[in-house]
């Protein structure tokens, strides 16, 4: 495992992390506890460092589970966690959004209940969750940079739902001093926003860091979900078009040719060379996939070390995206491309449906 710094925060972050969305919720199948427990540890035992949880998975379960598997190992980890819905107050109505809320009240007993149930006194990211623009304050700002002198939180992200607010927001994101990353959908398939900001960070000099979430397209670029696959109603998954898919399917066999670089055969998996896509980027400080077993985590994490994208690699794939993979049909996605009203993604010139394809 490789090792990256989170923007110039000093926190050091492995280059593959652990999406603990996957561990108190039953959006990705279900596991008992104590199974949930075990596969932290497996991801710590491969060097998978940085933990990616949030206090409204599982409504505090995935932080409280977390919280059990890192007990101690807590120096061995760079613990993240997510704050800005309330989910004390409102039930949770399928994969529906919880209102948010980022008052300096709310915040601040938020974070002291999400550092119980972690069991610890600090977290090494504390990350907005999905929260617009507007609602980050000058208030909220001095409140996060008080919490950082303290030492009750190292670095800061801002975290971004694919459809709640992005564009707008991680441009804010890269544009305040006080934000060490920015977390996005970001994958070889869908390449928007993280491409918009990673040209931002690099036009502006800003030392800010992207952390790639949904690397692996919702079980596209690592075969989870192919031709024969039936989603069931809970998995998260489901929420995608079937058009998505089936498009899909014929994207991945344009890509055959990432599994054997340079003619060596078995050099690295599909799932592997997505991932070392994202790292290509030297603004990815972070990649975090959706284990969902002792496999995944074996896979996945070995990525960090198998055969990085060659350059004629990485310019074969963006010619393939600059011509949508050679698949001219709709992929049913259009009602999920938008950024609150859409209109800054179309003014940005990154509406997909206005490309020329």
């Amino acid at each position: 495992m490789q090792y990256r710094e989170l923007g110039s925060s000093g926190v050091e972050v492995s280059e593959v992390g652990f999406g603990a969305w996957v561990v108190g919720t039953d959006w990705w199948g279900d596991r008992s506890d104590e199974q949930a427990v075990e596969m932290v540890e497996t991801a710590l035992d491969a060097g998978v460092t940085y933990i990616d949880t949030g206090d409204v998975y599982g409504h505090g379960d995935s932080e409280r589970i977390v919280g059990e598997a890192i007990a101690g190992r807590r120096d061995e980890v760079t613990l993240s966690t997510k704050v800005g819905y309330d989910f004390y107050d409102n039930p949770q109505a399928g994969h529906g959004e919880l209102p948010k809320e980022l008052n300096e009240e709310y915040l601040r007993e938020a974070l002291s209940a999400s550092l119980d149930r972690l069991d610890t006194d600090y977290v090494d990211v504390l990350q907005l969750h999905n929260a617009n623009v507007s609602e980050v304050t000058p208030e909220v700002r001095d409140l996060l940079r008080e919490w950082k002198a303290e030492g009750r939180v190292r670095a800061l992200g801002w975290a971004l739902g694919p459809s709640i607010g992005w564009l707008a927001e991680g441009d804010a994101a890269v544009e305040y001093d006080e934000f060490d990353a920015v977390q996005t959908v970001f994958n070889l398939f869908e390449q928007e926003p993280g491409r918009h900001f990673i040209d931002t960070i690099r036009e502006t000099g800003s030392e800010t860091s992207v952390i790639a979430r949904v690397p692996h397209s919702s079980g596209l670029l690592n075969e989870q979900v192919t031709p024969d696959t039936v989603l069931e109603d809970g998995d998260h998954r489901s929420h995608r078009p079937k058009e998505w898919y089936e498009a899909g399917w014929e994207k991945v066999e344009a890509i055959r040719f990432l599994e054997d670089p340079d003619g060596v055969e078995g050099a690295r998996t599909l799932s592997q060379a997505a991932i070392r896509w994202l790292l290509a980027h030297d603004e990815v400080a972070s990649v975090t996939p959706t284990f969902r077993d002792a496999s995944d985590i074996a896979e996945w994490s070995a990525a960090s070390d198998v055969p990085a994208i060659t350059d004629a690699e990485y310019e074969r794939l963006e010619q393939l995206y600059a011509t949508n993979f050679g698949i001219d049909r709709d992929d049913g996605m259009d009602a999920l491309r938008t950024s609150v009203d859409g209109e800054d993604i179309a003014e940005a010139g990154l509406d997909k449906r206005a490309a020329s394809y």
